[in-house]
C-alpha cells in the first residue's frame, strides 16, 4: 500500500460551507475583547477554512447594518456603525483629559512614525518630557520602534493597535486633517507649536503655563 501524498491527506478532512465558516468568525469577533487577526481566526477553526474569505463575506454582510466588521491595523473587530456612534456617548462628563502637550506629541507620532525624541522635540519647538511620552505608552496608544541606524541608534515611536481601534482607523493613513482634528476638538485654535522667535529658548514646562497635567481632574 502506497503512503498518501499530502494533498490526499488533506482532501479527507472536507472544510465546512462557507456560510457556516462565517457563523465561526462572526462568533470569535463578538467574543473577543481584542481585534483578532486572520491567522488567530485559522489557528481557531477547523481543517480547511478559509478565514480570509469568511471575513469578506461577512464584511459585506454586514454593510449597512448597525455594526459594522472592520480592519484594525492587521486584525479585525466587530464595531458600532460610524454613524450611530451618538447612541453610544455617555451622558456624563469626561473627567480625564490629554494635555496640550501629550495631544501635541500623540499628534506627531502619529502623523510623522516612526520618529525619535529628537525629531518630536524639533517639530514641536519644545524639549519633550520623559513623563509625557511614559503616559502614552501607559494608555498603550504608542509603542516602542525600531532602533534608527544612525549615531547613538535612538530609539523611534510609533502608534498601536490600541489606538487605531479607539480613534476608529483601519491604518494611521486613515487619520484626519487638522480641520477635522479641531472640528473633534482634539486641537484648539491656537498658534502652531514652535511659532515663537528664533533664537527664544523655552521647553515643555514653559510652553504648558496654566495647562492642565496629563491627565486633569475636572
Amino acid at each position: 500500500m502506497t503512503d498518501k501524498t499530502e494533498g490526499e491527506i488533506d482532501s479527507l478532512f472536507e472544510a465546512p460551507p462557507m456560510a457556516e465558516q462565517e457563523r465561526m468568525v462572526e462568533a470569535v469577533l463578538f467574543a473577543s475583547a481584542e481585534p483578532v487577526t486572520v491567522r488567530d481566526l485559522e489557528h481557531r477553526m477547523p481543517h480547511g477554512c478559509d478565514a480570509g474569505q469568511a471575513l469578506e463575506h461577512l464584511r459585506n454582510r454586514y454593510e449597512g447594518r448597525g455594526v459594522r466588521v472592520v480592519r484594525v491595523g492587521e486584525a479585525w473587530a466587530v464595531r458600532t456603525a460610524p454613524d450611530l456612534g451618538f447612541l453610544m456617548q455617555k451622558e456624563t462628563v469626561e473627567t480625564r483629559k490629554l494635555s496640550r502637550a501629550a495631544i501635541e506629541t500623540l499628534a506627531i507620532i502619529a502623523y510623522h512614525q516612526p520618529c525619535t525624541r529628537a525629531e518630536i522635540e524639533e517639530i514641536r519647538g519644545v524639549s519633550v518630557s520623559r513623563g509625557t511620552i511614559d503616559q502614552l505608552i501607559e494608555m498603550e496608544w504608542v509603542r516602542l520602534g525600531r532602533r534608527r541606524m544612525t549615531p547613538g541608534r535612538p530609539v523611534t515611536f510609533v502608534v498601536t493597535p490600541v489606538f487605531l481601534d479607539h480613534f476608529g482607523l483601519e491604518s494611521a493613513r486613515d487619520l484626519p486633517g487638522l480641520k477635522e482634528l479641531r472640528a473633534a476638538g482634539l486641537l484648539e485654535n491656537r498658534p502652531p507649536p514652535g511659532s515663537m522667535p528664533l533664537g527664544e529658548d523655552r521647553n515643555e514646562d514653559d510652553a504648558d503655563d496654566g495647562q492642565p497635567e496629563l491627565f486633569e481632574e475636572e
